[in-house]
C-alpha cells in the first residue's frame, strides 16, 4: 500500500522544545494558536499526520499546513497571518478633525460630546466616534474631581509628612488623625436581596433615616492600629474628649506626632492650648486641600465600604456598634499601609498636573 509522499522530518532542538511545550501549557494564549504547538510537538515526536488529527480533531490538510509553515518559518509560521481585509473608511485627517473636535470643543446644548452627537457634528458614522475614541483613549463621558493646594508652605509640609511616613522618629508614635462627620444610620424600606449564583445583591434605593454619628480615628502608622470613637456631635469639645482618649491609650514615654487637616476644629484656641500643655505631642498639618496626604483617610474609605455603605440600622445606637464591632476586628489583623510616594515623586506629579492645566504641558 502506498503511504503517500514521504514527509521531511521535523526536528525540535532543545531551546525550541522549551518553548513550544510553555506555550502548549499556557491558559491566556488563543486556542487555535495552542492546538497548532501542539501540532508540532506531536510531528517532533514522530507521530504521523493521520494520528495527529485523529488525536486532535483537526482535519489532515490542518495538520499537513501546520507543519509545513513551521518547517518553513519556525514559531513565527503558527501565527494567523494579516488578512488585507476592507480598506479604511476614514482617512487620517478624518481622524485628526474628531480627535481635535473631542478635547478642544464642546457641543453647544451640553458639558462633553457623546458618540452621536458628534457623528452628527462631523458627518461620520457613530462605530467609526467609538473606535477613534477607543483608539485613542478618549472618554468624554468620565470625568475626576481635583483640588490644587493653594498654601504657600505646601513643599514645606509635604516633606515634613512623608518624612514621618518614611522615616519615622524614634521613641515616638505617629498618629494619622480626622474624623469622619455625618455617619448616617439608614434602614432600607424592605430587606435586602442576597447574593446568589448568577445574581448580585440587592438593596431598595430608598431609605428611613435614624440619625448620624461622627467617627473620629486615629491611625498608627506603624502597626496600623486604629483607635476609634462615635460621637454625636462634631464640635472642638468632642475633638478634645477623643485627643484625651487617644493620650491615655498611648504609653507616656512616647512623643505623639499628630498629622490633621486644617478642619476649624483641628485648630480652635482651646484645641492649640490643650497641645501647648502637652510637650511630647507635636503637630503636622497638611497642606490646605490637601488632606489626601493623611493615612487615615484611606481607612475611612475602608470602613466605609466594607461595614456602613450597604449596612440597615434601625437606629444610630445599631450604627454605632457595627462600627465598633469592625474596628476592634480589623485591629485584631491590621497591618500597616505601604506608602511608597517621595515627597520628590508628589511634586514632581503635581508639577506635570500644573503644567497641562496652564496649557504648558500635555
Amino acid at each position: 500500500m502506498r503511504s503517500g509522499r514521504p514527509k521531511i522530518p521535523l526536528v525540535l532542538s532543545d531551546e525550541q522544545r522549551s518553548q513550544l511545550e510553555a506555550l502548549a501549557r499556557s491558559r491566556s494564549l488563543p486556542s487555535g494558536l495552542v492546538r497548532r504547538v501542539r501540532v508540532v510537538l506531536l510531528a517532533a515526536d514522530g507521530m504521523s499526520n493521520k494520528d495527529i488529527a485523529e488525536r486532535l480533531g483537526l482535519s489532515l490538510p490542518t495538520v499537513g499546513l501546520w507543519r509545513r509553515r513551521f518547517l518553513d518559518r519556525g514559531l513565527e509560521g503558527l501565527h494567523d497571518e494579516l488578512r488585507p481585509g476592507r480598506p479604511r473608511s476614514i482617512s487620517d485627517e478624518e481622524v485628526a478633525e474628531l480627535i481635535n473636535t473631542t478635547v478642544q470643543t464642546k457641543p453647544k446644548s451640553g458639558t462633553h460630546w457623546s458618540c452621536r452627537t458628534l457623528a452628527a457634528q462631523t458627518g461620520v458614522s457613530k462605530s467609526t466616534v467609538q473606535r477613534v475614541w477607543h483608539a485613542f483613549g478618549l472618554k468624554p463621558h468620565r470625568w475626576e474631581s481635583f483640588k490644587l493646594s493653594n498654601d504657600p508652605f505646601f513643599v514645606e509640609k509635604v516633606r515634613d509628612i512623608v518624612g514621618l511616613y518614611l522615616d519615622p522618629p524614634t521613641d515616638a508614635v505617629v498618629l494619622c488623625v480626622d474624623e469622619k462627620s455625618q455617619c448616617q444610620a439608614l434602614e432600607r424600606t424592605q430587606p435586602s436581596l442576597p447574593l446568589n449564583l448568577g445574581y448580585v445583591e440587592g438593596y431598595t434605593h430608598d431609605y428611613m433615616r435614624h440619625g448620624t454619628t461622627t467617627l473620629f480615628a486615629a491611625l498608627d502608622i506603624a502597626q496600623g492600629k486604629v483607635l476609634a470613637q462615635c460621637k454625636s456631635r462634631h464640635r472642638h469639645q468632642e475633638f478634645l474628649q477623643f485627643l484625651r482618649h487617644v493620650e491615655a491609650n498611648v504609653p507616656a514615654d512616647l512623643d505623639v506626632h499628630l498629622i490633621l487637616d486644617n478642619y476649624v476644629i483641628h485648630k480652635h484656641a482651646k484645641t492649640r492650648l490643650w497641645l501647648a500643655q502637652r510637650p511630647r505631642w507635636h503637630v503636622h498639618y497638611t497642606p490646605t486641600y490637601a488632606s489626601w496626604l493623611n493615612q487615615v483617610e484611606t481607612w475611612f474609605g475602608i470602613i466605609t465600604e466594607k461595614a456602613i455603605r450597604r449596612g440597615s440600622f434601625r437606629s444610630t445606637k445599631a450604627l454605632v456598634a457595627k462600627i465598633q464591632r469592625f474596628v476592634q476586628e480589623y485591629n485584631e489583623t491590621s497591618t500597616p499601609f505601604l506608602w511608597t510616594a517621595t515627597a520628590d515623586s508628589i511634586l514632581e506629579k503635581l508639577a506635570r498636573l500644573c503644567a497641562v492645566i496652564s496649557g504648558t504641558g500635555h
